[in-house]
């Protein structure tokens, strides 16, 4: 392949410095060579999927949330933040003796192998992009003929398993539930139905059923076959701090900082009492929750909260996009920001209640601006309840335990 050759010849000339490797469809892969080696890679498909994924294998006692991740960046120097957050968190805790260096290098390794299989799948890989951005060989060097090697092999099973056409960042999804119920046992068919939820990617099922990934495709062929199961494209989560990779031209320009970090961390939502949560606090764990926001960090902290307490969730960002997102996914509560770009959260609401489907569901109007006729003209719109920005932790799943216990009754 063609960009593995030229990985191969950056070796050869032992070249310091940094490539990038970007698709039409928008993605973006960065390595990070020292003399010839790569010493770090990041972006791709899932990258904070992959980074929780490896964590959890090789980090088993760090925290694997991204408030924890958070606290942790607080103490990360902030030269080498500007390279990635992933690699700041490795040497921070490295230095810290939190973890090995071997410890490190296997997470490094791991991600390197999942992006060079991703890029080997990809068609659509852009010319590259040299910048000189060197970055050491402290945590480690990999081998790129090695890497290589590993990643071709992997690809090839996955190509004699007749997989090419799906991607292990992919997420099965049960289309005819009711097929499945007809001919599977009462155990396995509710197995497969909290598994195949559209939220769990193959890589992520592999690990939780502690098999192949290789394995698990193969094995959920048989229903897609026949259309009960499919496969889905599903978001990434939200990074604990926000990273452009914005293009111009030709010339990446990265922009991560202290400061930056310093202003998400100070709008952050406090959920340390969340996480401890007792069971009996709250009625329906497995309930979708969805939140409709122009803001990244509410997103990021909403997500952690939600999942914390043990629900579902799915953030959008983009306004435009809401309404085709919820019809798509069916939350069972809605969290709506009043005010975004290009459209407001009481249009949102009024076009949801025209839908039969949303009619009764629970949608939460959320606004920095708390004044009576914004009361008002939620309620006008359809809304259930108005929450204050900054948002409170206890607030937020005080709401969700009156609304759920409502609709379960």
């Amino acid at each position: 392949m063609r960009y593995f050759e030229l990985l191969g010849d950056l070796e050869q000339l032992q070249f310091s410095g940094q490539l990038t490797l970007t698709s039409l469809s928008g993605y973006y892969w960065n390595f990070y060579l020292f003399e010839g080696q790569i010493t770090y890679v990041s972006g791709g498909v899932h990258p904070v999927r992959r980074w929780r994924r490896n964590l959890a294998i090789y980090c088993p006692l760090i925290p694997n949330h991204r408030v924890g991740w958070q606290s942790h960046l607080a103490n990360c120097d902030p030269e080498i933040l500007e390279v990635g957050w992933e690699y700041a968190l490795l040497n921070l805790w490295v230095a810290q003796c939190t973890i090995t260096c071997k410890q490190a290098a296997q997470m490094i390794y791991a991600s390197v192998i999942e992006v060079l299989f991703d890029i080997a799948q990809a068609v659509d890989v852009t010319e590259p992009i040299r910048q000189e951005n060197i970055l050491s060989d402290q945590l480690g060097a990999i081998s790129v003929t090695d890497a290589i090697a590993e990643a071709e092999r992997r690809w090839q099973i996955w190509q004699n398993a007749k997989l090419a056409h799906y991607s292990p960042n992919q997420a099965p999804i049960l289309r005819q539930p009711e097929q499945l119920r007809k001919h599977s046992s009462i155990q396995s068919y509710q197995n497969l139905v909290e598994l195949l939820n559209g939220q769990n990617t193959l890589h992520e099922l592999a690990i939780q059923m502690q098999r192949n990934v290789v394995e698990v495709a193969v094995s959920l062929q048989p229903f897609v076959r026949v259309g009960w199961v499919d496969f889905v494209q599903t978001p990434d989560y939200y990074a604990p701090i926000y990273q452009s990779n914005a293009f111009q031209g030709n010339q990446p320009i990265l922009k991560q900082g202290k400061a930056v970090f310093q202003r998400a961390m100070s709008q952050r939502i406090e959920v340390a009492s969340a996480v401890s949560v007792s069971p009996e606090a709250i009625t329906s764990r497995k309930a979708l929750i969805a939140c409709i926001d122009d803001s990244s960090l509410v997103l990021n902290m909403m997500e952690q909260l939600l999942t914390s307490a043990g629900y579902q969730f799915i953030g959008v960002e983009d306004g435009l996009r809401a309404i085709a997102a919820m019809l798509t996914h069916k939350p069972d509560l809605i969290f709506l920001d009043l005010v975004m770009p290009n459209t407001n959260g009481y249009e949102i609401c009024e076009e949801l209640r025209k839908i039969s489907c949303f009619r009764t569901t629970p949608i939460v109007m959320l606004t920095g601006n708390d004044r009576y006729v914004n009361r008002l003209r939620s309620s006008f719109a359809g809304a259930s309840e108005f929450l204050s920005k900054p948002l409170d932790a206890g607030a937020v799943l005080s709401v969700l335990h009156k609304h759920l216990n409502c609709v379960n009754t």
